[in-house]
């Protein structure tokens, strides 16, 4: 298990790297790979983990260099579709399970996140689906707990498009447009750490936010 983590720290943090190799060695069939890593983040609940910003990030740095089969067009529109597919079997899944997500402990499920993607929605309602784009784990859990949470299908579409259509753009042309300046690119590995150090603050924040109220209650 050490090993497994030690494994993806290694790809996320050199993504530009591994990302370059699975190109030079499978070509065309590397949209295929994205599209699979983009899909099973977003829509499946036991896979939070997988690289999301960062891999978005340097797809679109690779796609800007000469002589590679990726356009970056392609990559927003396959990833956007990505994304879709995955929110919707997320909130599929949620919407049948139900409200017994709640009443058992599945294994496969963390609770924790669960419970922090809930409290999210509490407070932001729909929302939660855009903002949690930029937000690894719980925009993983998002989709799955708007299906719990009975919200409408047509108002899960509406913020689901939305949220999908900002995230992927901002991230593939943000990488597409400055990632092969030559100090980001020298410095990728860091830029894409800052990266997920700035998408976890408010992550951050909400815990200890909540640390704080428990406290003020109890005091």
């Amino acid at each position: 298990m050490l090993d497994l983590i030690k494994i993806l720290i290694d790809f996320i943090l050199h993504i530009d790297v591994h990302l370059a190799q699975i190109v030079s060695d499978y070509q065309y069939w590397t949209y295929l790979i994205l599209f699979l890593i983009i899909f099973c983040e977003t829509g499946l609940v036991v896979t939070p983990f997988l690289p999301g910003d960062s891999l978005l990030f340097a797809a679109g740095a690779i796609a800007a260099l000469d002589g590679n089969p990726l356009n970056v067009y392609t990559v927003v529109l396959l990833l956007m579709a990505a994304a879709f597919i995955g929110d919707n079997v997320n909130y599929s899944v949620g919407k049948f399970l139900g409200d017994k997500v709640y009443a058992k402990n599945y294994k496969l499920i963390k609770r924790e996140y669960l419970d922090k993607t809930q409290g999210f929605y509490e407070k932001h309602g729909g929302k939660t689906l855009i903002i949690a784009r930029f937000m690894p784990i719980i925009r993983t859990f998002a989709p799955f707990v708007a299906g719990v949470g009975k919200m409408t299908y047509k108002k899960f579409l509406m913020f689901c498009i939305i949220g999908n259509v900002i995230w992927v753009n901002s991230f593939t042309f943000a990488g597409y447009f400055f990632g092969n300046i030559p100090m980001i690119k020298k410095n990728f590995s860091l830029v894409i750490f800052l990266i997920i150090i700035v998408s976890l603050l408010p992550t951050f924040y909400a815990i200890i936010k909540q640390f704080l109220d428990r406290k003020k209650k109890t005091a």
